[in-house]
């Protein structure tokens, strides 16, 4: 059964029972196990109602080729990067499939060192299982699954280690936390009641049963943002459901959106420490125009965590994220963190004494459209950049990920998704209406396929 599933180097992606089954899990968990150093693997889960189903699945395959698994149960990825690392783990799995809707879920694989998996050891795996070159273990050589106990503290401890906590505690700020009924609702409550706040925490429970769709976008938060206001609240914080992104709202209300909660993290942190900022090419420009402010280098790499984390690691960067509110702190792990942004976005206010809309106000403005188009196959869309490409000579042109076009007062980037069968078109612009225009000029020919 084919059906809805995407399978790249970092990972795997799909529709519960069409495209996605307990054999194919199992299937790629054992591909996975089979390249692996000896040691055992952690495993961890989001809140998905598929959780169930696959964790099993998960589990037999590991054991099945002779590793222990380790179970850490519902966790936050970046919390499951931070146990892969500090327990010396060979590896580790997060059953997840992100912001998706409900009816998707997958696997994202993690390196060693608490990364998720690189561009090597992904094509690596992909090619075990082609080969079906599975390591299946002899009876005398299964592993054995363990259960950790308080998964969380590590992670807890190295991201108050980044902020002043006696300042923030002073502060008593009530903090409206929707965790989506994610992994990221236990530590999210416990970070905030450390750090002073008085936390309201909707969609705890880790079960799945969203109130919304679980991307934190404008749209799909709508009914949150008012409940920020009503609070008193100083600021809403929006998890996806495996807590490794972040939305913001401030205390008016406004979605300020996951593009500014980068952009609020580096104006915060290059404040403390300059050095190199890390960004993926579909990152707003606003984010680069604080680093240049401070007097930082800003590095551009493809989109994708794997690609942010080697530039950081290559560069040793002070921050680096992705514009879905993917933060990276390396103080606290090479892994996007939504519990690090919410630390950095509190500690900024505690430190200014100032609300967060009069922050967000001073911040730069850009008009940023996301655009994304359903596409069969691969097949013919190289050729459509390259057309694409030559109808814009004057732009310049960047092939590293898709295409990305370059003005002095504007850029688009179109790529395949590596998670979902679609092209996507984002463009930036000074304004709206600039935005908007490019974005559907290039949306168009995506639709189409073609020449300009």
């Amino acid at each position: 059964m084919a059906g809805t599933r995407i399978a790249s180097v970092s990972g795997l992606r799909g529709v519960v029972g069409d495209g996605l089954d307990p054999a194919i899990v199992a299937d790629f968990t054992a591909a996975y196990a089979s390249g692996l150093a000896a040691g055992p693997i952690v495993v961890g889960h989001d809140g998905r109602v598929s959780a169930p189903v696959f964790l099993p699945a998960v589990l037999s395959a590991i054991t099945a080729t002779g590793r222990d698994a380790w179970l850490a149960g519902p966790v936050a990825t970046p919390t499951l990067g931070r146990l892969v690392f500090d327990l010396n783990a060979a590896g580790g799995i997060q059953i997840s499939a992100s912001h998706n809707p409900p009816k998707y879920n997958g696997l994202k694989f993690f390196q060693p060192g608490g990364m998720v998996l690189g561009p090597i050891e992904g094509r690596a795996m992909l090619d075990r299982l082609e080969a079906r070159a599975l390591d299946w273990a002899t009876w005398d050589r299964l592993g054995k699954v363990r259960v950790l106990d308080e998964p969380d503290g590590q992670h807890l401890a190295l991201v108050l280690a980044t902020v002043d906590v006696e300042l923030i505690r002073r502060q008593k700020f009530v903090v409206v936390l929707d965790a989506c009924h994610g992994s990221g609702g236990r530590l999210g409550e416990t970070l905030l009641r450390e750090l002073g706040c008085d936390p309201v925490v909707l969609g705890a429970v880790p079960d799945g049963r969203y109130d919304h769709p679980p991307e934190p976008t404008e749209a799909n938060l709508r009914r949150f943002s008012p409940v920020v206001t009503a609070l008193g609240a100083a600021v809403g914080f929006a998890q996806d459901p495996d807590a490794d992104r972040l939305a913001i709202v401030d205390e008016t209300g406004r979605y300020i959106g996951e593009e500014l909660t980068l952009a609020l993290a580096a104006s915060h942190r290059l404040s403390q420490t300059r050095g190199v900022v890390v960004l993926n090419l579909s990152t707003s420009k606003a984010t680069e125009d604080i680093a240049e402010k401070f007097g930082c280098p800003v590095i551009r790499t493809p989109v994708g965590e794997i690609h942010v984390v080697e530039g950081m690691r290559a560069h040793s960067a002070v921050l680096g994220g992705e514009g879905n509110g993917g933060v990276i702190d390396p103080r606290v792990g090479y892994v996007r963190d939504s519990f690090a942004a919410m630390a950095l976005v509190l500690d900024l206010l505690a430190k200014t004494g100032r609300k967060l809309s009069e922050l967000v106000d001073e911040l730069p403005r850009y008009a940023l459209i996301k655009d994304q188009y359903p596409i069969g196959s691969n097949s013919g869309v190289p050729e459509l950049f390259d057309r694409i490409a030559a109808g814009h000579p004057e732009a310049k042109a960047d092939r590293r990920d898709g295409l990305r076009l370059d003005w002095s007062d504007r850029w688009v980037h179109v790529r395949s998704s590596n998670t979902e069968p679609i092209v996507r078109v984002i463009a930036e612009a000074g304004d709206p209406q600039s935005a908007r225009s490019l974005a559907d000029q290039i949306g168009r020919q995506v639709a189409g396929r073609t020449s300009p």
